[in-house]
C-alpha cells in the first residue's frame, strides 16, 4: 500500500513543496529513504521507528520505502520526521487519509514528542499560496506560525495527540487561538546620551533618512560606537513586507527570538572583527545566511574596521551594490537578500591618537599608511558619508542632562524624509534614495544651475569616480528631502561633498 503525505522543503529561504510517498510491501524487513536525503534525513529512520513504538502503535514488519519527491532536489534537515511517520501509519491503515489538503512539518524525539524546526514561516506562507488548507507543526513553532493568514494551523506536542485528532477522537489547539506572550524588546539607546558631537549626529541623521553607508573615524573614546549603537533609535518602523522578509531569514537560521512571531524592529548586527568572509556573507556546503543577510532591512555595524580580514571586507562590495548575495554550489544556487546600511568605525592609526589635540601619536608614517591601506579604495568608494568624531571637552561632558537632542526628535525629521521618498518612489522597487539607479539620477535628483556648476568643479578638482559622483547626488537628494526642497541647491550639495572628502585627508596624504 502507498500513502502520500504533503510537506515542504527549503532551498536557502525559498520554500518548495515535497510529496512524501511511503510504500509498504511484504518482504525482508528494511527501511529505506530515497530522493537525495542528507544525513539528518536518513537518520530519521531510527527516530520514526522509536516514536511509532513509543506512541503505542505497531511498527510494520516488511520493507518500507520512503520517497521524497521531487527526487532531484537535495532534502536537508529533520523536519521530515513527522510526515514520514504519518505516512507509515496511513500506509498501515492506522490513520485515515486527510479530508482536506494538509501539510506536516516537525522533528521527532524517541519518545514521540514533536520538536521545533527551522524555517516554518516561509514554508507555511508558500503552503498557503499553493492551496494547502491545513498544516500541522510543532508546538514550539506556534508563535512564529501565527503570522500566517489563510491557513488552519494546528500545534502538535505529541504524536499520540496528532493521531487521535486525525482519527476524530481528540483535539489539537489552533495556533490562532493560542494566547500570545511576546517577549518585550529591549529599550533602544537614545542619542541624548551622547554629549556634543553635533556633526556626527547630523551625518547619522542624513544616513538614516536615505539609507546611506557611514564611516566614522576618530580617536579612542570619542563616542563612535555609542553613536552607531543609537542609530536604530532614529530609523523608521518596518513595513509589514520588510518584517516578513527579515523574519523569514531569522526563521531559516533558527535565530527567531522566543515568543516573537514577526520581527518588527530593524536588525542591528555587530559581528566581531575576527568574523570570516563566510560569517559575514554566509556559506557552507549548504550555504546558510551570514551577518549581512541577518542585517537585511537594518544595520550592519563593523567596529574596528581595519582589524577585519581583508577578504571578509572585500566580500561586502558586491552585496552593497546589489542588495543580495548569491552562493553557487554544484548542487544548487542560493540567493539571500542583503539590503542593509553599513556603519563602520575605526581609529585613524594603530595607536589611535593620530590628530589628537593632547595625546601624542606613537606610530610611524609607514605604520599609519599600512593600517589605513587595510581598507581598499573600492570599499571606501561605497561609503556615502564619512565623518570625523573628535574628542569631547570636559565642559561638554560635565554639562547637565537634557541639553542634547533626543532620538525621538531626530526620528521625526527622518520619518518626514522617508514619507517624501515613499511618494517619490511609489509603484517601483525603490524606497530609499541610496537605491536610486544611475539611469534615474538626472530625473530624481534635479539641481539648480549653481549646484551643477559646483558639482562640476568638485568632480574635476578631486578626481572623483563615477560611483562617487552617483553617491554624492544621492546623499544631496536626502539632505534636500530633510530640508523639504524638491531641488538640490548648493547648501545641500556642499554638505554631501563634505561627507565625501575625509578619505582625501587620511588616504591621500602626500
Amino acid at each position: 500500500m502507498v500513502a502520500k503525505i504533503q510537506s515542504m522543503g527549503l532551498l536557502g529561504i525559498e520554500p518548495f513543496p515535497i510529496s512524501i510517498e511511503v510504500n509498504l510491501v511484504r518482504a525482508i524487513p528494511s527501511f529505506d529513504i530515497v530522493g537525495l536525503p542528507d544525513l539528518a534525513v536518513r537518520e530519521s529512520r531510527e527516530r520514526v521507528r522509536a516514536a511509532v513504538l513509543s506512541s503505542g502503535f505497531p511498527f510494520p514488519e516488511g520493507r518500507i520505502v520512503v520517497n521524497l519527491a521531487p527526487a532531484n532536489v537535495r532534502k536537508v534537515g529533520s523536519l521530515y520526521d513527522l510526515p514520514i511517520l504519518v505516512g507509515i501509519l496511513q500506509a498501515q491503515g492506522v490513520l485515515p487519509d486527510p479530508e482536506v489538503p494538509s501539510a506536516f512539518l516537525g522533528e521527532l524525539s524517541l519518545s514521540g514528542e514533536v520538536r521545533q524546526v527551522n524555517g516554518v514561516l516561509p514554508m507555511l506562507l508558500d503552503a498557503a499560496r499553493m492551496g494547502v488548507r491545513r498544516a500541522f507543526i510543532p508546538f514550539g513553532n506556534a508563535q512564529e506560525a501565527s503570522a500566517v493568514q489563510g491557513l488552519e494551523i494546528y500545534a502538535v506536542r505529541q504524536v499520540r495527540e496528532l493521531a487521535d485528532f486525525l482519527q476524530g477522537s481528540g483535539e489539537l489547539p489552533l495556533v490562532s487561538q493560542l494566547p500570545t506572550q511576546p517577549t518585550p524588546a529591549p529599550e533602544l539607546l537614545d542619542f541624548s546620551d551622547v554629549k556634543d558631537q553635533h556633526l556626527p549626529k547630523r551625518a547619522l541623521e542624513v544616513a538614516a533618512a536615505g539609507g546611506h553607508n557611514v564611516l566614522l573615524i576618530g580617536n579612542p573614546g570619542t563616542g563612535k560606537s555609542m553613536l552607531a549603537k543609537r542609530l536604530p533609535s532614529i530609523l523608521p518602523e518596518m513595513s509589514l513586507q520588510e518584517s516578513v522578509e527579515t523574519t523569514k531569514i531569522y526563521s531559516v537560521c533558527g535565530q527567531l527570538p522566543q515568543g516573537v512571531s514577526l520581527i518588527t524592529r530593524r536588525p542591528f548586527r555587530a559581528p566581531h572583527h575576527s568574523t570570516s568572509a563566510a560569517g559575514l556573507c554566509g556559506g557552507g556546503s549548504v550555504p546558510q545566511p551570514g551577518e549581512i543577510s541577518l542585517a537585511h532591512n537594518g544595520v550592519l555595524f563593523l567596529d574596528e574596521l581595519p582589524e577585519f580580514n581583508r577578504q571578509a571586507l572585500e566580500s561586502l562590495r558586491q552585496p552593497l551594490e546589489d542588495g543580495k548575495v548569491t552562493h553557487a554550489r554544484a548542487s544548487a544556487r542560493l540567493t539571500y537578500p542583503a539590503r542593509f546600511m553599513l556603519v563602520a568605525a575605526m581609529n585613524p592609526c594603530p595607536c589611535g591618537y593620530l590628530g589628537h589635540p593632547v595625546r601624542k601619536c606613537t606610530c610611524t608614517p609607514q605604520k599609519v599608511s599600512a593600517y589605513l591601506n587595510r581598507i581598499s579604495g573600492p570599499l571606501l568608494d561605497r561609503m556615502d558619508v564619512m565623518v570625523e568624531v573628535p574628542p569631547v571637552t570636559y565642559d561638554k561632558l560635565a554639562a547637565a542632562n537634557g541639553q542634547e537632542e533626543t532620538s525621538a526628535q531626530i526620528r521625526e525629521r527622518v520619518n518626514a524624509a522617508w514619507e517624501i521618498q515613499k511618494k517619490r518612489f511609489a509603484g517601483s522597487d525603490i524606497f530609499q534614495n541610496a537605491l536610486i539607479p544611475p539611469a534615474l539620477l538626472n530625473e530624481l535628483c534635479p539641481m539648480d544651475s549653481q549646484a551643477q556648476g559646483m558639482l562640476r568643479r568638485v568632480f574635476e578638482k578631486l578626481g572623483m569616480s563615477g560611483r562617487a559622483y552617483d553617491r554624492i547626488l544621492k546623499t544631496a537628494r536626502t539632505i534636500a528631502d530633510l530640508d523639504g526642497s524638491e531641488i538640490i541647491r548648493p547648501p545641500h550639495l556642499s554638505e554631501a561633498v563634505q561627507y565625501r572628502t575625509l578619505d582625501r585627508k587620511y588616504w591621500n596624504q602626500g
